[in-house]
């Protein structure tokens, strides 16, 4: 089969409990975007996303799981700040694993899909 005919399969991963969503992609690049900041404003920022979408998928996380994955400081003099916890590390290791199998699986699935047009 001609290489620009060849079917493609798509998907994308999401990790949920009770039906609430934990993490999915652009959850992982938020946290990501925290972690390299240090702060939920300038990461929503970054993303061209309001701090408040930002700080309810940070919340929604934290509330999810049941425990946070960002500690956050108030302002003052230096201004606020957030950092990961140690368990938002663990999260995003575990999504991406994920993903990255998710993706050999799409690919393999392709393969069968288009040996089956032959």
């Amino acid at each position: 089969m001609n290489m620009n005919t060849e079917m493609q399969v798509w998907g994308r991963v999401w990790v949920t409990r009770n039906g609430n969503n934990l993490i999915g992609r652009g959850r992982v690049t938020l946290l990501k975007k925290i972690a390299e900041t240090g702060s939920i404003s300038q990461a929503a920022k970054s993303m061209k996303m309001s701090y408040k979408a930002a700080w309810d998928a940070v919340d929604a996380m934290g509330k999810t799981l049941g425990e946070p994955l960002v500690a956050t400081s108030t302002g003052g003099r230096g201004g606020g700040g957030a950092q990961l916890t140690a368990k938002a590390h663990l999260v995003i290791a575990a999504f991406e694993a994920i993903e990255i199998r998710h993706q050999q699986m799409l690919q393999d699935l392709a393969a069968e899909f288009n040996a089956a047009l032959v």
